[in-house]
């Protein structure tokens, strides 16, 4: 589906776009753990980027898998979650954003799994 390839193709550039931003604008203002914290949304971001081009790809290959699909849709939630409250986290120090982050880590598993199924049954 277009909608997974295009998703995971913005989501890739903005990971870059954050990596970048992190390693040059946030170097000399985060603390080194803030800007590891930064760093780990950057890469789970562009892994999760890879990973809904991919299920783009599988999508459109597999049209009839809702399973397929919803791996994409739960992928996105993740990105969201997971990448964004450890962004958020980064530049505000609000600790309690952390709890947050399984939701999205859960969503990541809960994507990975679904895709699983869902290119077994199709």
């Amino acid at each position: 589906m277009k909608k997974f390839v295009s998703l995971g193709s913005l989501n890739a550039f903005l990971a870059v776009a954050m990596g970048a931003f992190g390693a040059h604008a946030l170097k000399s203002i985060l603390s080194a753990d803030k800007l590891s914290t930064w760093q780990t949304g950057v890469t789970y971001q562009f892994y999760h980027a890879l990973g809904l081009i991919i299920i783009g790809l599988l999508a459109k290959a597999c049209p009839d898998s809702a399973m397929i699909r919803t791996a994409g849709w739960v992928m996105c939630t993740g990105i969201i979650l997971f990448s964004g409250s450890l962004y958020l986290l980064s530049l505000s120090g609000l600790t309690s954003l952390g709890m947050i982050t399984p939701f999205g880590g859960f969503a990541f598993l809960l994507s990975w799994l679904l895709l699983v199924f869902g290119v077994l049954r199709s």
